[in-house]
């Protein structure tokens, strides 16, 4: 029978686990969110791929050092830019070690789309429920103006989320390069409130560098 320090110790141990993969709160804006820090976890979330298989974030993380992009979705010109980007330096990150993968709200159908236009090797994974964009406090409420914008101009067909005061809004992540070891352990984030400001590719490399990976 353990004893109850043991149980005790235990049980925090659990709560304290549980803690870790909820939900950020969607924030009211792009400027109050609450990222993950670097020392932080990834969270084991899953999310499907372009074929609608799932994937759990922390597994693939053990497989290799990642490096995830959080992007607003292959409508974006600033993401598309981004991706292609990143797929330039993509062969210089599989050297080192590193996997590549993007999430985005888009669809597992949108997804295909996006790796076909642009060519893409990299894995990409839907969030529609934006549950990874929660979980490491991403997500965050357009403003009416925008979200109407873009429903009318770009036509997006994204799901409208209720604002805590009753308002029909766009969901969004702020854009973002997480990246982690093999424990899942973050050594390095980038996130801009400013959707039209994306790190250079020098720096993901730097950075990418200076984490290193297992021989």
């Amino acid at each position: 029978m353990p004893s109850l320090l043991q149980r005790f110790l235990l049980t925090t141990s659990l709560l304290l686990g549980s803690f870790t993969t909820l939900a950020q709160p969607i924030a009211k804006d792009e400027y109050s969110v609450s990222p993950l820090l670097n020392g932080e976890q990834i969270p084991a979330i899953t999310l499907q791929d372009m074929n609608g298989q799932g994937v759990d974030l922390a597994k693939l993380t053990a497989q290799k050092p990642t490096i995830f992009f959080f992007y607003r979705g292959g409508w974006c010109p600033f993401c598309n830019n981004q991706m292609g980007q990143l797929k330039a330096i993509e062969p210089k990150l599989i050297d080192m070690g590193f996997q590549l993968v993007g999430i985005s709200p888009d669809t597992p159908a949108q997804l295909k789309a996006s790796a076909a236009k642009n060519e893409l090797k990299y894995q990409l994974l839907s969030d529609e429920k934006m549950q990874a964009s929660q979980a490491f406090g991403l997500a965050f409420y357009t403003s009416k103006q925008v979200t109407d914008t873009y429903l009318s101009r770009l036509k997006l067909d994204n799901p409208l989320w209720t604002t805590p005061e009753g308002d029909k809004r766009l969901v969004l992540p702020v854009p973002a390069i997480y990246i982690a070891d093999t424990q899942g352990l973050i050594h390095f984030q980038y996130v801009n409130p400013n959707y039209k400001v994306r790190p250079a590719p020098k720096l993901i490399l730097t950075a990418a560098s200076l984490v290193g990976a297992p021989e």
